[in-house]
């Protein structure tokens, strides 16, 4: 079991690096992406062995119990079988034993066996799990660092078109700004002519009274 996880792990990791090396010169967040879902279909596999094994060895522990209770029975019974003077029953309360014995034994070793491979399953499985973590904050990085580098792009973008045209918006904007208020204050004058003539050729004539 542990040799088959680990041969399937080396595969693994050995395309998903030569799928990264191709990509991540391109798009390094959209390499990553790809190496992280597979990699969490591939954690999602080794979940369904470990839990696979887990039934496993449950049925190993019940099938060494039953056999085990079994053989101690038989052997009880054997001694029954003796103590009567009955040898056929006693050979077969032998035979039995034995047999049960032998059974139990052999799952004994099974569920050890199957003890230790859980264990180098689930060791396996929470470094697969730390490594996929790693990747994901490592994406994370990576995504704060081409916000960085597009911000700093399309700044530098506004700075250079700026450069190329500088403050036309803005002397187009002023211009337009002072036509306006020349527009207002003409109409302005205009409107207030009449009324200042007026108030001239009052003041004249009030002056001409007074000297006469």
């Amino acid at each position: 079991m542990s040799s088959i996880f680990s041969r399937m792990k080396d595969s693994i990791s050995a395309d998903l690096h030569t799928m990264m090396d191709k990509k991540e010169q391109k798009n390094p967040v959209a390499a990553l992406n790809q190496y992280l879902r597979q990699g969490e279909q591939e954690k999602e596999k080794v979940r369904r062995l470990v839990d696979r094994q887990y039934k496993l060895k449950d049925e190993f522990t019940r099938e060494f119990h039953k056999a085990q209770d079994m053989a101690d029975k038989r052997l009880k019974q054997a001694g029954i079988a003796e103590r009567a003077a009955e040898e056929q029953m006693h050979a077969f309360a032998i035979k039995e034993h034995e047999e049960y014995q032998t059974r139990a034994d052999r799952m004994k070793a099974s569920r050890e066996e199957a003890i230790e491979q859980l264990e180098t399953l689930e060791q396996k499985y929470e470094e697969m799990k730390h490594k996929l973590k790693d990747m994901h904050l490592k994406r994370m990085e990576l995504m704060g660092r081409e916000n960085i580098a597009r911000a700093n792009h399309q700044m530098n973008k506004v700075v250079e078109e700026t450069s190329e045209k500088p403050f036309s918006k803005f002397a187009e904007m002023e211009q337009y700004i002072e036509n306006l208020e020349y527009k207002v204050n003409s109409s302005y004058y205009r409107s207030t002519f009449d009324s200042k003539i007026a108030k001239l050729e009052k003041e004249m004539k009030e002056q001409t009274a007074e000297m006469n």
